[in-house]
């Protein structure tokens, strides 16, 4: 199999051969792995733009082909087009992003909303509407560039459990939700729902949107992969679960321990892709994920028998 094809085989809630797929919503050490970065193109326009653009196409195939990962994802929508063109898509999976749902308000407007959802619910849900139109209307737009999956990165819960109880979820998200994934699939596209936190409270609805994949299953929020896939595996293909925190602050050992634990708990039977709990951030020691890369290699093989 191709990376691509091992990726889509954990979507459809298939086994790969040989290893299991991985990727990241973003790989922010591009620096400490490569010595360069993506070019910026403000200022940029003609032949310029063009060069930045397919310099940036070029470091994500690079990237990609360094790292071992299934997935390509860009919000860009001319990196979509280069990649394309390069036929970078015969190999990877490109990705985009498109979520027009609600996810928690930053704390300067947390009140208000608060307020207004009870106060004002007629007025959100028009708003949460207009939102979902346009999120599946620039789904389709990266689509017929070239985008065979989307991410939805709105997020819905804090450590301790959702922003909304599980009842407000139901009308503010759950509807909004469903509409777009079903949407985007119509379109085309597999698509990846992330949102970090407790999710156990909303799994429930999550799942019954019927997003191909939940990514984070996050360890910091205390969410377990095992328990996760023992409840949903056979519904939807698990992404995550490599505790962040630990990558950066725990020993060694810890962080060994967890990234075979993770891989241990996802793999068996396919439907899961290996990665971070949320993403490979500036500031976490490169020999860490090194460490984790290393791992996959070690312990992410299926048994081909």
């Amino acid at each position: 199999m191709t990376p691509k094809e091992r990726v889509i085989a954990a979507l459809e809630l298939r086994q790969p051969d040989d290893i299991v797929p991985t990727f990241e919503l973003e790989f922010q050490l591009t620096q400490e792995f490569f010595g360069k970065n993506f070019k910026g193109y403000n200022g940029l326009s003609g032949k310029d733009l063009d060069m930045a653009i397919s310099y940036n196409a070029e470091f994500f195939v690079e990237i990609a082909e360094k790292l071992d990962y299934s997935i390509i994802r860009t919000g860009d929508i001319n990196v979509i087009k280069k990649l394309v063109e390069m036929g970078a898509n015969k190999k990877f999976l490109i990705c985009g992003e498109a979520d027009g749902t609600m996810s928690i308000p930053d704390g300067k407007s947390m009140v208000d909303l608060s307020v207004r959802l009870f106060e004002q619910a007629d007025e959100i849900k028009r708003g949460l509407d207009a939102a979902v139109d346009n999120a599946i209307n620039w789904g389709r737009t990266q689509i017929e560039a070239g985008a065979e999956c989307l991410t939805m990165c709105a997020d819905y819960c804090f450590n301790d459990g959702p922003f909304l109880s599980p009842n407000m979820f139901a009308q503010f998200v759950t509807p909004y939700l469903q509409r777009l994934i079903e949407a985007h699939r119509k379109n085309g596209a597999y698509v990846i729902k992330h949102t970090d936190g407790n999710i156990m409270p909303i799994l429930d609805q999550l799942v019954s949107c019927r997003p191909h994949a939940l990514h984070s299953i996050d360890p910091q929020a205390k969410v377990s992969l095992a328990e996760v896939k023992r409840l949903v595996g056979d519904k939807v293909c698990l992404a995550g679960n490599v505790n962040c925190g630990l990558l950066q602050t725990g020993t060694d050992e810890e962080v060994r321990a967890d990234i075979i634990r993770s891989l241990r708990d996802g793999m068996p039977g396919g439907g899961y892709i290996f990665c971070t709990s949320n993403v490979a951030f500036k500031g976490m020691p490169p020999e860490r994920y090194q460490m984790m890369l290393d791992l996959r290699q070690e312990y992410g093989r299926y048994d081909k028998k």
